[in-house]
């Protein structure tokens, strides 16, 4: 269906709203999953349009906690984004122009810290106006995320 944004994205309900202000979907949206809740196992998810990478996913369980900036400032394709800034947030998260990264707690069997990578790889690194925008979206879906994790 063209230009319809999924209300479910990689397990998570999310208003398509706030997806819709990060990407404009093609004719064959479509979702690539690895993510198993249950496994907690760390696995990418990926949302497509034909063959564009619309959004790309990280879901990862650690042991301990992570340094978010050293993460964003990754030079690989797994968690790298452009010009990351900590937010005021209920979890720790750094928001990029390209994406975001968010960590909680969550005491899993095989972590104690789930951390959540969201790249835009559409976005210009020029562009610096969509900040608000995944800001927006990761306050709502990384929450929303973690209430689906089972967390103790």
């Amino acid at each position: 269906m063209h230009g319809v944004v999924p209300a479910t994205i990689c397990g998570t309900h999310v208003d398509p709203r706030l997806t819709r202000a990060l990407v404009q979907p093609g004719d064959a949206w479509h979702e690539y999953s690895r993510v198993d809740r249950s496994e907690a196992i760390t696995a990418p998810c990926l949302i497509l349009s034909g063959t564009n990478e619309l959004l790309s996913f990280r879901f990862a369980w650690r042991p301990v906690q992570t340094d978010l900036m050293y993460l964003a400032k990754d030079t690989g394709e797994v968690s790298g984004i452009t010009d990351p800034k900590a937010i005021e947030f209920q979890y720790k998260t750094l928001v990029g122009i390209d994406g975001a990264i968010s960590q909680a707690p969550c005491k899993t069997k095989n972590g104690n810290y789930f951390t959540l990578t969201l790249q835009l790889p559409l976005i210009k690194v020029t562009d610096r106006s969509r900040r608000g925008d995944i800001e927006r979206f990761m306050r709502v879906y990384f929450s929303a995320t973690v209430a689906t994790l089972g967390c103790s």
